[in-house]
C-alpha cells in the first residue's frame, strides 16, 4: 500500500542493536582465482572492509560459498532454516544476508514468501569482487545493516546501492551496474542516505507460509527429494517439446514463460492441458520485461491456457514464478488445493473467487 509521506528512520540508536549476517558466497566474497573471480572468502573478511553503523553489532554465520549460479533449492531451504533460527533469540533485531546476485531474487522471495516475523531480512551482495579499489560490497554491506537494524514489518527487502527493494517483484535488471536491481513493474520500497532510511511504501505481500517439513530437502544439493520445476520459453518456433520433456521427465510443476501478456500456441495449450490432467502445477509468465499477463487473446493465448488450467503469476517473472510454484509443492496442503495456494502466492487478490486462503 502507498503512502502520502516517507516513513522515515533515523539511524539507529546508541544502544547496540545485534544483526546476524548470514553469508552464502558470490560476487561480494569473490577473489581473483587465475582465470577468473569466484567465491572464496569468509562472512568475516567481507565484513571486515566494511563500516558498521553507529549503534550495531553484527554477527557474522557462514553458511556456504558459493558462486549464486550455483544456487540449489535445497540450499535456499538451508537458508530459510538458518535464517528462522537466527530470529529466535529474541534479542537480534534483524538480519543480513550476503548473497550473489544472479540469483539473490529467488532465495530473497522463498525466505518472504515464508517469513511471519516483524524483525527484517536484507538480502545485500556486490557488482565488483571483494577488495577491488572501486568496490561496491562495503556500502551496500553498511546500507543493509543500517537497513536491518532500524525497520519493521516490511518482510524480506533487497538492498544495494542506496535502495531498499520488496523482495517480490525486484528482479536482476542490470548485468554488471552498480544498481543491478528493480522492480519493473513497482517503484522500490525506500532509499537511504545521511543517516536515514526512508520507506515511501510497504510492500504487498501474501499470508507467510510455515516451513516446509524439517526433512525436506535436507539432503545433498540436487536432491531427487525435492519436487523438480522447470522453465520452459516460448519463441517464434517454439512446439511443446522441451514442457512434455519436463513433465516426462517428472517435473511436478513448470513455468511457462510466454509471449506478449502471456500468449504461446493451440500447441502448447494441448501439452499444458495433458500436464495439469498428470497432476502437475503449471504458471505462465511473460519474456516481457514489465507489466502483468492477462486473459486478452485467444487462439493459444493466455485465454486458453488458462481454460486449460494453468495459473497466471501477475507481475512476478520467471525465476519468482517458479519459486511461488517450489514453495506450493512444498507446502502441507492437499493437492486440490494447491491451485488455489498458489494464486495466493501470487498474489490474486482476496475478492478473486478461487484466491481463499488454503487449508
Amino acid at each position: 500500500m502507498a503512502h502520502a509521506t516517507p516513513l522515515t528512520h533515523p539511524a539507529p540508536p546508541a544502544a547496540s542493536r545485534r544483526v546476524v549476517v548470514i553469508s552464502t558466497g558470490g560476487t561480494i566474497a569473490s577473489r581473483w582465482q587465475g582465470t577468473g573471480y569466484a567465491a572464496d572468502a569468509s562472512g568475516s573478511e567481507v565484513l571486515a572492509g566494511a563500516a558498521v553503523p553507529h549503534g550495531v553489532t553484527p554477527e557474522v554465520v557462514d553458511l556456504f560459498n558459493i558462486n549464486s549460479s550455483r544456487m540449489t533449492s535445497a540450499r535456499q531451504l538451508a537458508l530459510l532454516r538458518a535464517v528462522h533460527e537466527a530470529l529466535t533469540d529474541p534479542g537480534v533485531a534483524g538480519v543480513v544476508v550476503t548473497h550473489g546476485t544472479d540469483t539473490l531474487e529467488e532465495s530473497a522471495f522463498l525466505l518472504d514468501l515464508h517469513h511471519a516475523d516483524p524483525r527484517p531480512v536484507v538480502f545485500t551482495g556486490a557488482q565488483r569482487p571483494l577488495g577491488t579499489a572501486d568496490g561496491d560490497g562495503p556500502g551496500n554491506v553498511y546500507d543493509a545493516l543500517q537497513v536491518a537494524a532500524s525497520v519493521r514489518n516490511l518482510g524480506v527487502l533487497v538492498v544495494f546501492d542506496g535502495a531498499v527493494h520488496a523482495a517480490r517483484g525486484t528482479v536482476k535488471t542490470q548485468t554488471l551496474a552498480a544498481h543491478p536491481f528493480a522492480d519493473p513493474s513497482e517503484g522500490r520500497v525506500g532509499r537511504l542516505g545521511f543517516g536515514r532510511v526512508d520507506i515511501h511504501r510497504r510492500p504487498e505481500r501474501s499470508v507467510p507460509l510455515p516451513l516446509p517439513a524439517t526433512g525436506t530437502g535436507a539432503a545433498t544439493p540436487g536432491s531427487a527429494e525435492l519436487p523438480r520445476v522447470d522453465i520452459v520459453t516460448h519463441h517464434s518456433d517454439a512446439d511443446p517439446l522441451l514442457l512434455d520433456a519436463a513433465v516426462a521427465a517428472g517435473a511436478r510443476g513448470v513455468v511457462l514463460v510466454a509471449t506478449g501478456a502471456g500468449n504461446a500456441t493451440p500447441e502448447f495449450v494441448g501439452a499444458v492441458a495433458a500436464a495439469v490432467a498428470r497432476g502437475v502445477l503449471v504458471a505462465v509468465t511473460t519474456r516481457v520485461h514489465a507489466g502483468p499477463v492477462a486473459e486478452i487473446y485467444t487462439g493459444g493465448g493466455a485465454v486458453d491456457l488458462v481454460a486449460a488450467g494453468a495459473v497466471l503469476t501477475g507481475t512476478l517473472r520467471a525465476g519468482q514464478a517458479r519459486i511461488a510454484v517450489l514453495a506450493t509443492l512444498l507446502a502441507d496442503v492437499a493437492p486440490e488445493r494447491r491451485d488455489t495456494l498458489l494464486r495466493r502466492l501470487l498474489g490474486y487478490p482476496e475478492s478473486h473467487p478461487e484466491s481463499a486462503p488454503a487449508a
